[in-house]
């Protein structure tokens, strides 16, 4: 009888191995991963981590390329969500700028002035808003995973030092697609100009386009002090999660196991990205501030009266927008913001 349960136990076993190993030929040789930029800033370098880790704990059972530039979709930022739904892109670390046009609650993160602090971003990316975001992604048919950062958006610009609205009247500021970056800098009375990344650089370079806003880390690693981005303003007025996501297809081919390695991966790549993201503004002094002031950079930091003339030109933007992201889920991140400790 032992003998028996012997063989049956080691038949299941041989028959899960072969099923597992016939699975795993089901894998694709490489996955597709697009990011909009390359690992030299801290969102490629996000990507670069979590293909490493994905790749040493399957044992190389899944092997990842990742695509900067959304190469993947000719570089057409706010192509990107749709092309993973539709399995053109198997993974991705993405903006919730980019996808907000598909997915209209993720504009939350781009009401002007809604976060103050990262403690901010964090009180909702790590909160109940996180899990609720998370929730409407799985409905539009792609696997949220984790959360990473491309930081709090300040302004930069070639003409002169910005302080109060009044001086960004008629200036020509560069912005992402998305339909609530263009009423916001039409508010203060900027003249907002959508156009990629890739075609910005050269725009400022030959002063077609005055200005534009980005994380500190992205000016510091594309040098836009070397194209003519000679005045900053630190006014923190929207902040960018990036999002790790896999194709919903792409993520029911693998075996659970790996299912698990992959999301813990990506946790774990998330931390790292957000720390490399951070780095040189949450610490005292600001460092890479200083770094950049050292380039010959005129930086602005605004007093709160003045940021606060931003906030209230701003303000019925943000009210108009609240309604189109969905107030109830607006109410829980300011509630969520007001409590963070």
């Amino acid at each position: 009888m032992q003998r028996r349960h012997l063989f049956i136990a080691l038949a299941t076993a041989i028959g899960l191995a072969a099923a597992g190993s016939a699975q795993a030929q089901n894998y694709k040789s490489e996955y597709k991963l697009s990011t909009v930029v390359p690992a030299s800033f801290p969102w490629g370098k996000g990507g670069e981590i979590w293909i490493d880790l994905v790749k040493q704990r399957t044992n190389g059972r899944i092997n990842i390329k990742m695509y900067p530039g959304v190469s993947l979709v000719q570089g057409d930022q706010t192509r990107e969500f749709t092309a993973i739904r539709q399995g053109i892109i198997d993974m991705a670390i993405g903006s919730t700028i980019n996808w907000s046009p598909q997915v209209k609650e993720l504009n939350l993160f781009s009401l002007p002035f809604l976060m103050p602090d990262y403690k901010a971003i964090d009180a909702l990316t790590q909160g109940p808003v996180g899990k609720d975001l998370f929730g409407i992604l799985e409905k539009q048919g792609v696997v949220p995973l984790a959360w990473g950062e491309n930081g709090f958006r300040e302004l930069t610009n070639s003409k002169h030092e910005v302080r109060k609205p009044e001086d960004l009247n008629g200036m020509k500021i560069r912005v992402v697609g998305s339909p609530l970056f263009l009423a916001t800098f039409q508010a203060l009375g900027a003249n907002p100009t959508q156009m990629s990344w890739a075609d910005a650089q050269p725009a400022f370079a030959s002063k077609a386009v005055d200005g534009q806003e980005n994380p500190m880390s992205i000016f510091t690693a594309a040098k836009l002090h070397n194209v003519g981005q000679k005045f900053v303003t630190l006014w923190g007025y929207v902040a960018d999660p990036l999002i790790f996501v896999v194709n919903k297809e792409v993520w029911e081919s693998w075996t659970p196991a790996d299912r698990e390695i992959v999301r813990q991966a990506a946790i774990d790549a998330g931390k790292q990205e957000i720390a490399i993201a951070r780095k040189g503004l949450d610490e005292p002094g600001q460092p890479l501030v200083k770094e950049i002031e050292g380039m010959g950079v005129k930086v602005t930091r605004l007093t709160p009266a003045e940021r606060n003339a931003f906030v209230t030109a701003t303000r019925r933007v943000y009210a108009q927008w609240k309604g189109q992201v969905g107030p109830a889920l607006v109410d829980k991140a300011e509630a969520s913001i007001a409590a963070r400790k």
